[in-house]
């Protein structure tokens, strides 16, 4: 097991990256001209700043940052062995990319690697990057369908021996974190906070399943709150970590076509899930598409682009439109249950209004209120808002 960094080191890399405009970029150079970070600080060593970083950047190395001495504390004392904060601090770690055995080396080919990677679970001390990990993002607010579907492509993944990656957010990123684990496997959550908090708070109990049985890691210090523009930036390391990445359901401006762009310019496989049309949901993933994205329709659709692990059985698969009746035959439609229910089929899979299906059906508004709250019972329809319908297909 690789020793844990010494105090003396540990405060060196919180200075160098806690500096004010000392970015990732200029904290390589540093690193690559001195070797260390203790060394980029040691007696006389400002002398050979110039040549590397700005008079600016000059000026912020020279003094300690604010909040240097109680940062540095606290990691201390989250690092320490014992029960820490309510979380066995056995499962935190704290790793550097310089000549550390446990720093994922698909980071390091990043253009823009982590200066320090904060592990919180079960995984913190193994060779976590060497499982075979799999991305899976998408929108914050997605349709019941796309919510339905990360969750369910997630369970085969994680019953096939895939880690699924991302990044805790609502949506489709803690459907996935819950769907590998119903599926027995395990997940890996890279956060935009410091790993002494959870963003949003309502993921409480899902980071603390994701901490037994997976990992939380983060870049960001201790104590880091939920600053908007961490989150586009924590999606470099979803991308790195991962072999592939699925985008389920993403606007056409949204963190998670980062993910897919970093992924694509890493030379990782991209898929995405076709929607409707006349989702915004469905855009961005149909903007992938277009760009050479593989459309998926089950979680096959995804394994056979990427090398097989062992336990993988490619029954395991979910379709996307997958029927509700599970009494079907080779030579039947796509939905068996459309024809048994004329209002199915008149819903397709769309979204609609009360009024267009009134229109589609000519059902009285009673008659069709009875048979709409019948098919929400029996979860094969959700209530959207602004008084639409939207049927849902369970794999």
């Amino acid at each position: 097991m690789h020793l844990p960094l010494e105090p003396a080191e540990l405060q060196a890399w919180l200075r160098l990256s806690m500096t004010p405009g000392i970015g990732n970029d200029a904290a390589r150079r540093l690193l690559a001209d001195f070797g260390s970070p203790e060394a980029i600080f040691a007696p006389g060593a400002a002398g050979r700043w110039p040549a590397l970083v700005s008079s600016r950047q000059c000026a912020a190395l020279a003094q300690a940052p604010d909040g240097l001495a109680q940062l540095l504390q606290k990691t201390r004392d989250w690092l320490a062995p014992g029960e820490g904060a309510g979380v066995d601090s056995a499962q935190h770690r704290c790793i550097a990319p310089l000549g550390h055995p446990a720093y994922p080396v698909s980071l390091l080919e990043m253009a823009d690697p982590p200066l320090l990677l904060y592990l919180l679970g079960a995984l913190a001390h193994t060779r976590w990057f060497d499982l075979p990990l799999l991305a899976i993002v998408g929108s914050r607010n997605p349709t019941p369908q796309g919510e339905i579907n990360a969750r369910e492509f997630a369970k085969n993944f994680g019953a096939a021996g895939w880690c699924v990656v991302s990044g805790l957010a609502l949506g489709v990123d803690g459907a996935a974190h819950a769907g590998a684990l119903a599926g027995g496997g395990v997940t890996i959550a890279v956060v935009g906070t410091g790993l002494d908090r959870v963003y949003p708070k309502k993921h409480l109990d899902l980071a603390r399943q994701i901490a037994a049985n997976g990992l939380l890691v983060s870049e960001f210090p201790l104590g880091t709150p939920p600053l908007t523009g961490n989150f586009p930036k924590r999606n470099r390391i979803i991308a790195g970590l991962s072999r592939g990445t699925l985008v389920i359901e993403a606007a056409l401006k949204s963190g998670s076509l980062i993910t897919a762009r970093l992924a694509s310019e890493q030379g990782k496989e991209v898929f995405a899930i076709p929607g409707s049309i006349h989702s915004p949901q469905s855009r961005g993933c149909h903007a992938l598409i277009k760009q050479g994205a593989k459309l998926v329709e089950t979680a096959s659709d995804v394994l056979e682009e990427l090398p097989l692990v062992p336990g993988f059985v490619t029954t395991a698969s979910v379709p996307v439109d997958n029927s509700l009746d599970t009494d079907t035959s080779d030579d039947e439609d796509e939905d068996t249950n459309s024809s048994a229910n004329p209002l199915l089929a008149a819903l397709g899979f769309d979204a609609v209004s009360f009024d267009e299906l009134q229109a589609r059906t000519g059902l009285a508004t009673a008659q069709l209120q009875t048979q709409l709250l019948e098919l929400e019972l029996g979860g094969h329809v959700t209530r959207l808002p602004g008084g639409r319908f939207q049927r849902i297909a369970v794999g």
